[in-house]
């Protein structure tokens, strides 16, 4: 049995103590949010009880607080032996904080209570959403309003800002006594608290240097000697010296030649100035049009600073070609939270897919009880919801991260009588987002993404009698008729899934009603009959779906000719039916043939998600990214297993130098756990240009790593080349831990010294950051 000792009973003048300076400190964070005596704020660190909904019998009380940090929520919790860890959760966290009856929870379980007093937090991980009912409205709108103040402000901190805060939380964390005094014991506890191992000679030597007072304790003005030490970056030190004066200031003109000559920015003599005035603190710097180091860091901490080119965080593109010359953010069974075979699906995964900036989600669509359709993965043990909500849920989140339109991806093994209740659903829920006649006229190609903004488009079978989904020449009577069956969840490789097809007598045909082919304009979907005949060409609106090993079988053998059938054609890829954990496959070499629609299952994060995101992060996070002029162009030769026939673009040479790293997470949560951290850097593109290289491992080091290291890429084909950075913790007798990454195109990465604000697992970002030189030179 585990003892625990008895902690010494604080005196009432003790509580007070700790209890103002507990307030002080919720003051002083409220305040660096820019919060200052907000009402919100206040409500929030006194905390109050909520409702937690859990299920339709399981609703009890528990108490929730805003910890002082203003950062991570406490919530009380009735659990034996719970860690206090358990009971704290991030505000970093949140994705979303919706009022009312928003989630799936919400709807079935809380009906009976007034939509003004419930609200939800959903969170950016897999773990489960918090369902929450307040005593009165007053406390749910101090809760959503309060939240959403929070993160809107945390969000808005600079790179600075979010370290002070962050070292200051940790300062606060290791001053055990709170006693707002630094002993040796809890500076060296500290320094393990935010991921570095130093030995005790040079942790005394630190201490000895910021003990001015020789009390054996740092405080106030000792304390803050210390974060500067600790926040030193020398490397930047070292570049900001050959561009300033004697008294520390870099003046415009330097500036100027800074941005020109080493970071490669040709409007370097306009951006000066505005930089100056965006980011130098110091008032004096600023009315002399000058920077200061502070300032300088700042701006290298900024978006004008990364890795990323800003200006493509916009729209930038040409988006007036047809639909078919776009590569679109596109996801597999979008209605699964985790594996293929038993997991359950939830309107909440349509809403994460959208709100990543997904434009084609998939409906597995099903006869349900009350003559209700449902979705589902036929023949698994996945969880059943509603049609008729998935379908609210895309028409409330569509566009709220991009206008561009949304294809709504049927797979229908529905009965006629449930196909009618399927498109009634869609034309009365949906309105006037369902395309439902072809724009301004359009019959002989694709309209744009731009005709089709604020659109939502139906793939799906098509009656065969209605020759022509986007002219009026069909026969308008024929009420259903036998169509070919696509049933992708029959090719699951798994011996449960293969018994019940088998009990079930599978057809190859369905009856289509025609209600609902009807709502098919420009994506038909017809079985792949091998590359078209140039003398009987196949109508554009034609599109196919293929597994990913006959589209890379495809790919591999008819480069060319799957080119060109992508350029008037859509193609949809989906993943292999052995995908049962829902893995996914590497959409590069899709891209590199122009398959638009190259689904992947979004709820599950690693390599390929990682270059997913870093693919479509591109042209302002639209969905849409022009394929490249060769993919688009009827005469190309283009073909990626053989890119040295002909010319594609300047060959580029990248020279890379991976200088250091700054805050990055521990992995292990163990107090005692310090990461080695490495960095690989991954080229992904055509064959020829797929590499990767690494850096040697530091030791004990995660706050403020140095590598030094330098690699060169040679880069044959750029526009279809992706960069990406992974941090690992090293690790000799096991696999390496995952820390971090950040990938984006070659044709969006910018030159000189740069910032790459590292991704989480799931694709979020966090303060962790890796700071490198970039230079791009043409080959020879």
């Amino acid at each position: 049995m585990q003892c625990f000792r008895r902690q010494p009973k604080r005196s009432v003048s003790q509580e007070n103590i700790l209890r103002e300076q507990s307030r002080r400190v919720a003051a002083l964070n409220g305040n660096r949010l820019g919060l200052k005596d907000d009402k919100d704020l206040k409500f929030l660190l006194k905390g109050s009880q909520l409702l937690k909904v859990k299920s339709g019998s399981w609703r009890k009380e528990r108490f929730y607080k805003l910890q002082e940090d203003c950062k991570t929520i406490w919530q009380e919790s009735k659990k034996m032996l719970r860690s206090p860890e358990s009971q704290i959760f991030s505000i970093e966290d949140i994705r979303d904080v919706r009022s009312g009856h928003k989630t799936e929870g919400m709807e079935k379980y809380a009906k009976d209570v007034p939509e003004y007093r419930c609200f939800s937090i959903i969170f950016k991980d897999q773990r489960k959403t918090l369902d929450l009912i307040a005593s009165s409205e007053d406390d749910a709108n101090h809760w959503i309003s309060g939240l959403g103040k929070i993160i809107a402000h945390s969000n808005s901190m600079n790179q600075k800002q979010k370290l002070q805060h962050w070292i200051h939380t940790c300062l606060r964390k290791a001053d055990k006594n709170k006693d707002n005094k630094m002993s040796l014991k809890e500076l060296k506890n500290f320094l393990k608290e935010v991921n570095i191992e130093i030995d005790d000679y040079h942790a005394k030597k630190i201490f000895q240097h910021c003990d001015k007072s020789k009390t054996e304790a740092l405080e106030d003005d000792e304390i803050e000697e210390f974060y500067k030490i600790l926040t030193e970056r020398k490397e930047i030190d070292k570049i900001f010296q050959k561009y300033s004066d004697a008294e520390g200031f870099m003046s415009c003109q330097n500036l100027v030649r800074f941005l020109y000559e080493t970071q490669q920015e040709e409007d370097a003599v306009v951006a000066a100035p505005a930089l100056i005035q965006r980011y130098e603190p110091n008032e004096r710097a600023k009315r002399g049009n000058a920077m200061t180091k502070d300032g300088f860091l700042m701006y290298l901490l900024s978006d004008d600073g990364n890795i990323f080119n800003s200006s493509h965080r916009k729209v930038y593109q040409d988006m007036t070609q047809p639909l078919s010359h776009y590569l679109v953010s596109s996801s597999h069974n979008t209605y699964l939270m985790e594996d293929q075979l038993t997991g359950p699906s939830s309107t909440e995964a349509y809403i994460r897919a959208l709100t990543k900036g997904c434009r084609c989600v998939e409906l597995d669509c099903w006869d349900g009880p009350n003559s209700e359709p449902v979705i589902y993965h036929g023949y698994t043990l996945t969880s059943k919801i509603l049609f008729s909500d998935v379908i609210k849920a895309i028409k409330n989140y569509a566009f709220k991260t991009s206008p561009y339109p949304v294809i709504i991806s049927l797979e229908n093994h529905c009965s006629v009588d449930q196909q009618k209740v399927m498109a009634q659903h869609m034309t009365t829920i949906l309105q006037d987002m369902l395309l439902v006649a072809p724009v301004d006229g359009n019959k002989s190609q694709f309209p744009s993404p731009e005709q089709l903004k604020g659109k939502i488009l139906v793939k799906g079978k098509k009656l065969s009698r209605q020759e022509d989904p986007t002219g009026t020449n069909g026969n308008n009577n024929l009420e259903a008729e036998d169509v070919s069956d696509e049933d992708e969840a029959a090719e699951i490789e798994d011996e449960s899934v293969k018994t019940e097809i088998q009990q079930k007598g599978k057809s190859d045909t369905l009856k289509l009603a025609k209600e609902l082919s009807d709502t098919v304009v420009y994506c038909k979907s017809v079985h792949f009959n091998g590359f078209e005949d140039p003398s009987h060409p196949r109508a554009f609106y034609e599109m196919s779906s293929f597994s990913e090993s006959k589209a890379l079988k495809l790919a591999q053998e008819s480069g060319t000719s799957f080119i060109n059938h992508n350029i008037r054609h859509l193609s949809r890829i989906y993943p292999a039916g052995w995908r049962t954990d829902s893995s996914n496959y590497n959409p590069v070499d899709l891209w590199n043939v122009g398959c638009q629609i190259v689904a992947l299952n979004f709820q599950t994060a690693g390599t390929e998600m990682d270059i997913y995101q870093g693919r479509f992060q591109d042209n302002g996070f639209s969905g849409y990214v022009l394929k490249p002029e060769f993919l688009r162009d009827e005469q190309t030769k283009f073909n990626p297993k053989s890119v040295t026939e002909g010319t594609w673009g300047t060959k580029k040479k990248l020279l890379l130098k991976i200088i250091s790293g700054q805050q990055l997470p521990k992995v292990n949560k163990s107090k005692n756990s310090i990461v080695d951290p490495k960095v690989t850097v991954e080229i992904h593109g055509v064959q020829q240009d797929n590499n990767k290289k690494q850096t040697k491992v530091v030791e004990n080091n995660g706050f403020n790593p140095k590598w030094d290291e330098e690699f060169t890429f040679d880069i044959e084909i750029p526009a279809l080349a992706l960069v990406r950075f992974v941090v690992e913790d090293f690790d000799m007798s096991t696999k390496n831990d995952f820390i971090g990454q950040y990938t984006l195109p070659f044709t969006s990465l910018k030159q000189g010294y740069r910032h790459i604000h590292l991704l989480t697992k799931n694709g979020d970002p966090y303060s962790s950051t890796l700071f490198v030189y970039i230079s791009i030179q043409d080959c020879d």
